[in-house]
């Protein structure tokens, strides 16, 4: 009974995998990229220079601005700088021409030292990553479900995975180099459980997240259908008053910083919104910065008088249901994280994209050996060659290749951003038809190579593109730009290096089997 029960775990676990394997090696690399966002989002946009920080300083740059070029406006929106994010926004919605229509909002980027305006490229930066992860590029709602089945399924597989394994601990311990397939497992099963607490924790906080979408039933129930009542009651609006229509002279607002931040017990204030800046009645929310703790306190704001700076009121504490969805929230997102922290997340999710694609070659080469000597590879498994390549490899490819488009796509170019993203998937798609046109092993190290070669260039290509190469970020201290030249250097000796190896370990196979007749399709065998 227990072995028949282990061997459904088996079943289930390799189904679970193969099926939603390649879309999952796609959320788990993108969102693994995320957790750089900032910083890729700064080496995307060289325009915009890193400075040493005061949010005093730049939110009174920042009011300045507004003062002088949105005096009219109905509402200022102001984006502090941090130490991951150098760029100061500023934006401001003018009020609407007719009664019931929205005004217009315009965006600036300013320089958080000067307050000058800074013009950076246009691109999705790291952001890109970022939504790709649980939208995929797909139209609300669909990306999401989308994502969110994905999630269960990984859920799924890691709990059939740890039961399958007897030995699963003692397997940990085990790597046999140079064993083909069993050297395969062994990398799979050691990834596997080396980071099996991040798996589940990742996993599950995703569920969570999306907990209202999946298992809507109980708001539904409590609130008779009125999803609205129940956001209004777990984020409640701040209390903002009505225009006094008296002009106001608007209070510095750099003060009201260290105010919000003694409400918050030391919290940090990430935006600000300033409501009818010119009136008698102006309001300033403050908004909690989330990076500033693990859980995640959604909405936390306070709110002062624009005029009087006189506390109106903030928002309530969070209940403990809210908290414990916080604290998911915060641990998946890794806000909070500093640097080190970061890249320990950063590998955490690097090695559960590896378990996914050492699964999906495990699968495919121990059906492969079953017609090795035949010579003649049935379609469904020519199909999921295909697309272990073209979602492994090919997606690497296509990752590199947005960076290089950040770079050589002219600056000036109308719709510049949703051509960097356009890059991406034709090159994702063109890495289908190679792998279609190119059989097996010389697919993956094309592909393994090509993108060896583009990830190595990269620096160079920053160096010749912009004044921004390492010798420069590296004396100025710029660590956001200089590492992720260093990365995308490490990254392009690491797949290099790949290549290489699978390169050799056909040639031996080569020579071990001088008389083997190619793979054919079975169709093609008739």
């Amino acid at each position: 009974m227990k072995e028949g029960f282990r061997q459904a775990m088996a079943w289930l676990h390799t189904w679970a995998g193969l099926i939603f394997g390649w879309l999952l090696f796609a959320i788990f690399l993108t969102g693994t990229l995320a957790y750089f966002k900032d910083e890729i989002s700064h080496w995307m946009q060289p325009e915009i220079p890193a400075r040493s920080l005061s949010s005093e300083a730049s939110l009174t740059l920042a009011q300045h601005y507004l003062e002088q070029h949105a005096a009219g406006a109905s509402r200022w929106l102001i984006d502090l700088p941090d130490a991951r994010e150098p760029g100061l926004s500023v934006r401001w919605q003018q009020a609407p021409a007719k009664p019931g229509t929205r005004g217009q909002f315009t965006e600036k980027r300013l320089d958080p030292q000067t307050g000058a305006e800074v013009q950076g490229r246009d691109t999705r930066g790291g952001e890109f990553f970022y939504r790709f992860h649980f939208q995929l590029q797909m139209p609300y709602p669909w990306g999401r479900w989308l994502s969110t089945i994905a999630a269960m399924v990984m859920f799924v597989a890691l709990i059939s995975g740890i039961i399958t394994h007897k030995k699963i601990f003692k397997d940990f311990f085990t790597f046999r180099p140079r064993k083909g397939q069993r050297s395969w497992l062994d990398g799979h099963n050691a990834v596997g459980v080396l980071v099996l607490p991040f798996h589940l924790m990742i996993t599950y906080s995703s569920l969570v997240i999306f907990m209202s979408m999946v298992m809507p039933a109980s708001i539904l129930a409590a609130y008779k259908g009125d999803v609205e009542a129940f956001y209004d009651e777990v984020f409640p609006a701040s209390n903002t008053p009505d225009m006094a229509g008296k002009p106001g002279q608007l209070a510095p607002l750099a003060p009201l910083l260290e105010r919000a931040s003694e409400l918050w017990s030391g919290g940090r204030t990430g935006s600000l919104t300033v409501n009818n800046p010119g009136d008698a009645n102006a309001s300033v929310i403050l908004a909690r910065d989330g990076a500033d703790r693990v859980v995640h306190d959604f909405g936390s704001a306070v709110t002062f008088n624009g005029v009087t700076g006189q506390l109106l009121s903030a928002t309530p504490k969070q209940a403990l249901p809210m908290a414990i969805a916080g604290s998911f929230y915060g641990l998946h997102m890794g806000h909070f994280a500093g640097s080190v922290l970061r890249w320990l997340y950063f590998m955490c999710g690097l090695a559960g994209t590896a378990m996914i694609g050492t699964g999906l070659v495990i699968w495919l080469g121990k059906r492969q050996l079953k017609h090795a000597k035949s010579g003649v590879m049935p379609f469904e498994l020519r199909l999921v060659e295909v697309l272990n390549i073209a979602s492994l490899s090919g997606l690497m490819v296509a990752v590199a290749v947005f960076f290089w488009a950040n770079r050589l796509l002219p600056v000036a170019m109308a719709g510049r951003a949703d051509w960097e993203v356009n890059s991406f998937f034709i090159v994702w798609g063109l890495s289908v038809l190679h792998a279609m046109v190119r059989r097996g092993r010389a697919a993956w190290v094309e592909q393994l190579a090509l993108t060896a070669l583009l990830f190595c260039a990269l620096p160079l290509l920053n160096a010749l593109t912009t004044p921004y190469h390492l010798g420069v970020t590296l004396m100025q201290g710029d660590w956001a730009m200089a590492g992720f030249d260093l990365t995308c250097l490490g990254s392009g000796l690491f797949f290099a290096w790949t290549a290489w190896k699978m390169q050799r370990a056909g040639q031996a196979g080569i020579a071990t089997r001088p008389r083997a007749k190619p793979m054919l399709l079975e169709q093609e065998a008739h």
